[in-house]
């Protein structure tokens, strides 16, 4: 009778379980952004099974790593997330997607533990997580109990929660990166052409409104068509993308660089004027200048012209106007190059 009832209490243990898995399965299943999705995840797990630490560790270098970098998460996100060398991760779970179950030696574990947090953990539970495929990190859950996580536990229920985890990872990374790609340039991930007039036509009304300076850079490579035909179309790209780099790291968080088309490129700078702007383009040249592109044996000393137009020019009455004007003048210092090289 005793065994019937134990066999009884723990069919009505595993159901409540099974219960608090689906529910949080159903919190998930419908997110399709990637923030709120794991936000949303941790906090399920942690407040539906009264866990007191949740968190993911990521492998350094994957899809969702770079994805992550390329959006603004929250402090509290990042303290709940963890990044890890592929080798030290893939050993420790011996490559395996079954989830693993620890309460002793935990001292292997803790490089997967949230860096500055403090974790009491006598018993952790990882459960691998994959993208298309791919180990890409785990959900990570411990506890003070020892007896918590134990090796003896029955982990289907945590395996299955994984897969569904990878999957929902799946949809949410498609459809960030569709919503990124709407917005940004796909080789060089800057803002595309279409989000940099919008953003010029924003500035500009604000320039006139306050009576605050805009400038505008249009800029090109030198000789990007002899690169292309001399060394291929790879090499070509590759240079797009050091420039890209070389700009963003040239210039301020208030301004906007974005790629305009083929090997040109837009700057606009808010209350900046032509002065400030010419200085700009001279440090980004002589960066080039002691950076140069290299790939393997290959190295190039990569060089821009540019031109430079402001709303303070009375000429300029649009948006359209000012782009134009940085444009015309971007071709006039390239032909002023041509004759002095002839």
């Amino acid at each position: 009778m005793d065994n019937i009832e134990a066999i009884y209490a723990r069919l009505k243990e595993n159901e409540t379980i099974t219960k608090k898995f689906y529910s949080v399965e159903s919190k998930i299943l419908s997110i399709l952004n990637f923030k709120d999705f794991l936000e949303g995840l941790l906090t399920s797990i942690r407040d539906t099974f009264h866990v007191p630490y949740v968190w993911i560790t990521l492998i350094k270098h994957t899809e969702v790593e770079e994805l992550m970098n390329t959006m603004s998460v929250s402090d509290a996100l990042k303290e709940k997330t963890n990044l890890i060398d592929r080798d030290y991760f893939i050993r420790l779970i011996d490559n395996d997607v079954t989830p693993l179950l620890a309460n002793q030696d935990l001292k292997p574990f803790y490089k997967l533990l949230p860096p500055n947090q403090k974790y009491l953990i006598k018993s952790i539970a990882i459960a691998p997580i994959s993208l298309d495929g791919e180990i890409i990190g785990s959900l990570n859950q411990g506890d003070i109990s020892p007896d918590r996580y134990s090796p003896r536990i029955d982990t289907s229920l945590l395996e299955q929660l994984a897969v569904k985890v990878s999957l929902c990872l799946s949809n949410v990374t498609a459809h960030e990166k569709l919503k990124y790609f709407a917005y940004h340039d796909p080789l060089t991930e800057l803002l595309n052409r279409r989000v940099m007039e919008k953003i010029l036509n924003r500035e500009f009304i604000r320039s006139k409104r306050y009576q605050k300076v805009l400038s505008v850079v249009f800029m090109d490579i030198d000789d990007f068509k002899i690169i292309n035909d001399s060394y291929g179309h790879d090499v070509g790209d590759d240079v797009l993308k050091y420039l890209a780099k070389s700009l963003i790291g040239g210039t301020r968080d208030t301004d906007v660089v974005a790629r305009f088309a083929g090997d040109e490129f837009v700057i606009i700078l808010p209350e900046t004027d032509p002065e400030k702007a010419a200085l700009l383009i001279h440090r980004i040249q002589e960066n080039l200048k002691t950076k140069p592109y290299t790939k393997g044996k290959l190295t190039l000393t990569i060089s821009i012209s540019s031109g430079i137009a402001s709303t303070f020019e009375s000429t300029i009455e649009n948006p359209d106007a000012l782009l134009k004007a940085a444009d015309n003048r971007l071709y006039d210092s390239k032909k002023i190059k041509k004759t002095s090289a002839t």
